[in-house]
């Protein structure tokens, strides 16, 4: 194997299929004539402790496409990493992992709450099911655009648009598994966002004439939820501990960011969760909202089916906020009265337990505001809509 120090005039010179050629001042660097051309490469051993590995040999580039000078530089980081026992030619390997496989991986890397695994799973066993069995290295462009133009047409663009994100985080956990996986499918769609809600304004006096038509249990649980603004699984989880009346403190165990919020009461809402415990007692139930005929043993569906006119839980959050609001509370303590995270990185310095009583103003306020509308319309009727 001749050793020479190249040039660009030599190389020019070298026979048309003579073999390898060999550069004195780069170690490892090569040009290698064909019969109809040349190629810059570069040749090394992998050593790793000490102990060689295997000899690999990469192609740089052809001597008409670079110059000497870059095949060189080139070169000398190739070697650089073969030196270090890097072996540039090697490829990560392919897994093969399906959809199924990558919904196990993506549900073991945190912890999700019960309802959000659960629809993961619905989505692949019934909207993706025509996926959930193939390597999702086979996905193509194609098959997920035809999927989510035919689930538009049969099942709506909402909920086509909820499995196109599930699909797509499947797909994105898999490629943090497979390195050999293309880029996402996915990105190839327009995917909807969700809409919005829209909440009608609420006529307080008209709401509260309502509610009292409610047995005194269900009557206390929609007033609770106007007067907490809590998630529908935070105030149905509560237990009759969970209630401090001596420090007027409700602690919300379920909570969609993780650990227990400790709310401030008013007075209207700590007296009545007082009467309702001890109406309650006889019961012998641990929960806030005991229920006889629920598998788990409290209240499980807070919307009345045959008043319509009531708000959900939700709606009853949205105008929380707004009333919070309305009642002079700032946007901070606001969210933080509705167990929200604060935006940017102070958000995460912020303990809302240090706070209970810089809140228990703003709640105070809150709650003045909605006894005061029951004989004073301070809102407007329904005309509007709040987003």
């Amino acid at each position: 194997m001749p050793v020479m120090n190249l040039t660009e005039t030599r190389i020019r010179d070298i026979e048309p299929g003579s073999g390898i050629w060999r550069d004195e001042q780069v170690r490892g660097l090569m040009v290698v004539s064909h019969k109809t051309t040349k190629t810059y490469a570069v040749q090394g051993d992998v050593r790793r402790n000490g102990r060689h590995v295997r000899t690999v040999r990469v192609k740089i580039d052809r001597v008409d496409r670079i110059g000497l000078r870059e095949a060189r530089r080139r070169a000398r980081e190739l070697m650089s990493q073969i030196q270090s026992g890097i072996d540039p030619t090697s490829k990560p390997d392919e897994t093969g992992i399906t959809l199924k496989q990558a919904l196990e991986v993506h549900l073991s890397e945190r912890t999700f709450r019960p309802s959000t695994e659960e629809s993961y799973r619905y989505n692949l066993d019934h909207q993706l099911v025509r996926f959930r069995g193939r390597a999702v290295a086979d996905l193509t462009r194609a098959d997920v655009r035809e999927l989510f133009e035919e689930m538009k047409i049969k099942r709506g663009k909402t909920t086509a648009g909820g499995a196109m994100r599930v699909l797509r985080a499947l797909i994105n956990t898999a490629r943090r598994v497979d390195e050999t996986i293309g880029p996402n499918p996915c990105s190839s769609l327009r995917i909807p966002a969700p809409p919005k809600r829209q909440v009608e304004m609420l006529d307080i006096a008209r709401w509260w004439i309502e509610t009292d038509k409610l047995s005194p249990m269900r009557r206390d649980l929609h007033r609770a939820m106007l007067l907490t603004g809590a998630r529908r699984s935070s105030i149905l989880s509560v237990r009759r501990a969970d209630v401090d009346l001596d420090r007027a403190v409700l602690t919300f165990r379920h909570m969609k960011i993780g650990g227990p919020m400790m709310l401030p009461m008013g007075r209207r809402l700590t007296e009545m969760l007082k009467t309702r415990l001890a109406a309650d007692v006889v019961l012998g139930s641990e929960w806030l909202w005991p229920s006889s005929t629920s598998a788990c043993g409290h209240v499980v569906e807070p919307k009345e089916k045959r008043r319509g006119d009531l708000p959900s839980s939700h709606e009853y959050r949205h105008l929380a906020r707004t009333l919070f609001i309305a009642s002079g509370a700032p946007y901070a303590e606001s969210a933080l009265l509705l167990g929200q995270k604060l935006p940017g990185a102070s958000g995460g310095y912020i303990h809302p337990e240090h706070l209970i009583e810089h809140l228990r103003p703003f709640m105070q306020a809150f709650e003045e505001r909605v006894f005061a509308a029951r004989t004073e319309r301070l809102l407007p009727p329904s005309s509007g809509a709040l987003s």
